[in-house]
Order: structure tokens, then sequence, then C-alpha cells
């Protein structure tokens, strides 16, 4: 075997070892299953530990250290797949680094029909018509 053939193998197989060593080898804990629409933002102090973070943590807390981003914005931007990016955000909320705010469940969002009824309902008691 020709060295240039154990490197063409390495290459096929390299992409596939950092996203395991990214996760440290976990799966996502079944209470921390975070939609798309999650909103992730970073805990006050977060920054003061993000020397001890992996690289691929550390610019998830650069990326939302000043604002509020959903889980897919920040596989977006970190050019990581989502289910990576979910691990990663369980871990760091486990420690107390980010707020994670899940979306509002679909049964509680209000019918906008119903309120357009009501806002006209008031509206005709109002005229007096």
């Amino acid at each position: 075997m020709h060295d240039d053939d154990l490197d063409g193998e390495l290459e096929l197989t390299a992409p596939l070892v950092p996203l395991f060593v990214i996760a440290q080898g976990r799966a996502l804990p079944r209470d921390s299953e975070y939609e798309h629409t999650t909103i992730i933002t970073a805990q006050d102090g977060a920054q003061a530990t993000a020397r001890t973070l992996a690289p691929e943590a550390r610019a998830v807390l650069e990326l939302i250290e000043v604002g509020f981003l959903s889980v897919a914005e920040v596989a977006a931007h970190t050019q990581l797949p989502l289910g990576i990016i979910r691990i990663l955000l369980a871990q760091m909320a486990e420690d107390g680094l980010i707020h994670v705010r899940n979306p509002v469940p679909h049964a509680e969002r209000h019918d906008p029909v119903l309120l357009t009824a009501v806002l006209d309902g008031l509206m005709r008691i109002r005229t007096g018509a």
C-alpha cells in the first residue's frame, strides 16, 4: 500500500471523527430536545468560563453573548449539524452557561381568526351598531 492510498482513506473518514469528538460521545438527553425555533442566549458571566470550553462551544457562546439566536441559526452560523448543536447546547445549559427559551407550544397559540372576530365584536359594541 502506498502513502497516497493511505492519505485517500484518511480523507474519507476525517469529517466523521470531529463530530463524535465535538459531542464527546454523548447523545442528546431526552429532556433537552430543542426545536429549530428554540431561542438561546448566554447567561450573565458565561464568558468567564469560555476558556475552559471546547472551541465549538466557545464559538456558540460568542455568537449568543450579545443577543438571541434560534437553534437553527446557531447551527447555520457554526456550520455544524443541528444534532451536534443540540448536544452542545444541552451540555452548556446543564453547565449553566446559556438560557433556553422554548417556543410557545402550538396548542397555546392564539387563533388569529378568533382574535379578529372578538376585535370586530368590540368595535361594533363601541360604535353601537
